[in-house]
């Protein structure tokens, strides 16, 4: 991205991924009491949402939800409500118990064995049950959740309100690529090519508005070629392989990330959902086809 001169950044492991805070009001008095309340907020959300935090309300709910109702904070609970909007309405695409396949394939700690295979009993839509007071109940005993990108795309969310409450009128936050922007000014963001990373595929502008990306998984210590797709169908259980990226453009980063792996599954059919969140979608596809669906604003190609 580009980055004026006279901003002022700050970075931070956060997330499982390090979050960049860039403010272009470097003369503003609570830039930095506004910057450390920001990346507070963010570690809140890590504390709340994390897979691998025992104590995390995440951790909770997995451990004990099947036998009581849990009570969790009430943004956790509010991307939980997200979580089963998005899943009714990308006809199950969107699936936060996806964790189960997940672990069996090693990228999420926990049992690898034939038990982490078995499909849920009842819709996720149906097996976790919000409950009045802030409280969860899985319905399914089988069930594990992990919210991911949702939780990291809400905690850009949440730090752009807190720079904004301190006054904070132009910035960035970018989470490991989830990303959103505030203020009068265009953030140029540079999108990496899905299949060569080390290249970059365009530039997107964005002002008050969130970017997301999700592809292929990549690991420039061991490789510089893409391996497999993360992004899970829950109607097969299987990575994706006829999308090999996806960039989605939203009014929320918690939407811009879930969105992503909507795309990433249903391709251009995701059509009428990015509508309806009023979004849009730059997807490669995995014949080289570069699609735009329901795209807004400027996407500049080339060198």
């Amino acid at each position: 991205m580009d980055i004026s001169r006279d901003s002022v950044r700050r970075a931070r492991p956060l997330l499982g991924t390090l979050v960049e805070i860039s403010i272009g009001d470097p003369l503003h008095a609570n830039v930095e009491r506004a910057i450390d309340a920001a990346f507070g907020t963010v570690a809140k959300v890590h504390r709340l949402m994390s897979f691998h935090e025992h104590e995390s309300d995440v951790g909770r709910l997995n451990r004990l939800a099947q036998l009581r109702p849990i009570a969790v904070d009430p943004w956790t609970f509010e991307v939980l409500e997200m979580a089963l909007e998005l899943h009714k309405r990308s006809h199950k695409s969107f699936d936060i118990s996806i964790a189960r396949v997940l672990q069996r394939m090693g990228l999420l700690p926990g049992p690898m064995d034939q038990a982490a295979s078995v499909g849920l009993a009842v819709d996720t839509a149906d097996a976790i049950e919000l409950l009045p007071g802030y409280h969860v109940h899985y319905r399914d005993p089988g069930i594990q959740i992990d919210l991911g990108g949702l939780a990291k795309g809400f905690a850009v969310d949440r730090a752009v309100e807190v720079l904004q409450e301190h006054g904070i009128r132009r910035g960035l936050v970018n989470a490991g690529g989830d990303l959103a922007g505030f203020g009068p000014d265009l953030h140029l963001i540079h999108v990496r090519d899905p299949r060569d990373p080390r290249q970059l595929i365009c530039g997107i502008d964005v002002r008050n508005e969130a970017l997301a990306s999700s592809g292929r998984r990549f690991d420039p210590i061991y490789s510089s070629s893409t391996s497999f797709a993360t992004i899970i169908d829950p109607s097969t259980n299987a990575s994706v392989c006829t999308v090999v990226g996806a960039t989605v453009r939203a009014p929320s980063c918690m939407l811009a990330d879930a969105l992503t792996k909507v795309v990433m599954i249903q391709g251009e059919s995701a059509g009428p959902l990015l509508a309806h969140y009023h979004a849009s979608a730059l997807t490669v596809m995995a014949d080289d086809v570069i699609r735009m669906t329901n795209w807004q604003g400027g996407a500049s190609f080339g060198p």
